[in-house]
């Protein structure tokens, strides 16, 4: 069965009518999906079969082909339930404070805690090991994470530049917004998904994005500002 049409099946499992009068997965499909998400984040997609996903489930195997027809639709469903939560998560945190400086380390410290998590590091490993077979899911991986991380950083960077903060000069917006989040999840990043075994503290975190913001505001903020 090709991508496009397990995406269609998948995205469409079994659902009833909540007192609100939306359509929500029923329990047995959620089970279903939850118990997917455990076994591909663990094992990856060509490692997990079916039975495992039954087992964590905690459903039949009739139960699984009910809501998905295969594997691969399961793969397709928990690929875009993860890229809805990481979209969420990007987009909560309410910066308040009132210094360039503190806004952004608080952006990239909150994207920093979502890419260097063990479920987003495990989600990476998996995209980046299949996005040739599914390469539509792997260009929706992209678009949910860096480049929405990029959007929200560049609508950050917008407002300063209009208050004179900042000088962008010939770089332009959208390629000063993809340099800082390229400089705040870069060698973080590569340095967890090849030391799986040793977790960025607290500590590590916070040097990361403080390095990341120094930098950046070098090399763009205007003289006098602070």
């Amino acid at each position: 069965m090709t991508t496009s049409s397990a995406r269609s099946k998948a995205s469409a499992p079994s659902k009833h009518a909540s007192s609100a009068g939306t359509t929500v997965p029923s329990e047995k499909a959620r089970l279903v999906l939850a118990g997917a998400r455990a076994v591909f984040l663990a094992n990856g997609f060509s490692t997990a079969t079916t039975d495992m996903i039954q087992q964590a489930a905690g459903v039949s195997k009739s139960t699984v082909y009910s809501y998905y027809p295969n594997k691969e639709a399961l793969f397709v469903a928990v690929v875009e339930a993860e890229c809805e939560r990481f979209l969420r998560a990007v987009r909560k945190p309410k910066f308040v404070e009132e210094q360039l400086a503190d806004i952004l380390t608080a952006m990239a410290l909150a994207y920093l805690e979502i890419v260097l998590s063990r479920d987003g590091l495990a989600l990476y490993r998996m995209i980046a090991a299949e996005a040739p077979r599914f390469p539509e899911l792997g260009r929706r991986f992209y678009l949910a994470g860096p480049t929405a991380m990029n959007h929200i950083v560049a609508a950050t960077l917008e407002a300063a530049s209009s208050k004179g903060e900042l000088d962008l000069g010939s770089v332009g917006l959208d390629s000063a917004a993809t340099l800082f989040v390229n400089m705040v999840r870069g060698d973080a990043q590569m340095q967890c998904v090849m030391h799986p075994d040793a977790p960025a503290s607290a500590a590590q975190r916070d040097r990361w994005a403080k390095d990341a913001v120094t930098t950046f505001l070098r090399a763009f903020q205007r003289d006098g500002h602070d």
